[in-house]
């Protein structure tokens, strides 16, 4: 196991970690937060190196990916840095990456109920109302247990959000400092429910992914 106390804070620079190989050859990651064998509930960055691909496999408990360099592949499509992709529980793929690529990926943590495929192609999603130290901010997806966002912090911003059900975040591009913890690009950090965030991009700003939701959700598939 592996950052597997949710009631706890958790933070990980990604890129200091040595990438560890998978099933397939060619494709290796970087584990961030693990429960279980190689059937996990997991969060990991995930290299495919060109020319790589996984056999088609199924999703039972669902995945989440978010499009960090190159270029993921399935046979639904191509999607470049900055696509994000909700792959519901049940649904299966046989992914691959012509040109290589790297992805930040979750794995067995949706809801059971979620039934929905979602796709955002890069700078797809609504734009919302910036709040204040954010030049711009974009809905990857919207329910009433989750919200996804991609933001822009603007330099020097200092940024204070209250977290009633949990937060988790991926800084994408810059540099962010929160509470102690100093993340550049690849940085992960997820903070439990009631644990407000106080953050700050230093110098020039920061791309962050952002998710608000239970950090385990009451209906979350299980897995053997």
């Amino acid at each position: 196991m592996l950052n597997a106390d949710l009631t706890s804070r958790a933070s990980v620079q990604a890129d200091e970690l040595d990438w560890m190989p998978s099933p397939m050859n060619g494709v290796e990651r970087r584990m961030l937060f693990r429960i279980g064998e190689e059937q996990a509930r997991a969060t990991s960055i995930v290299r495919y190196a060109p020319g790589s691909s996984f056999s088609r496999h199924e999703h039972p408990g669902g995945e989440e990916i978010f499009v960090l360099d190159g270029v993921f592949q399935d046979e639904t499509g191509d999607f470049p840095a900055g696509s994000y992709i909700r792959n519901p529980p049940g649904t299966g793929h046989a992914p691959k990456s012509d040109v290589g690529c790297i992805i930040f990926v979750k794995l067995w943590q949706l809801s059971a109920s979620d039934r929905q495929r979602i796709v955002r192609q890069p700078r797809e999603g609504e734009a919302t109302r910036p709040r204040s130290g954010v030049a711009q901010s974009r809905m990857l997806f919207e329910s009433p247990s989750e919200h996804v966002v991609l933001e822009q912090w603007s330099p020097g911003a200092e940024i204070v959000l209250m977290n009633p059900e949990g937060l988790e975040l991926l800084v994408v591009d810059g540099t962010i400092q929160s509470e102690g913890d100093m993340l550049r690009r690849m940085g992960w950090l997820r903070i439990p429910a009631g644990e407000p965030l106080h953050a700050q991009a230093v110098p020039h700003g920061a791309q962050i992914w952002l998710k608000w939701a239970p950090l385990r959700h009451e209906d979350v598939c299980a897995f053997a």
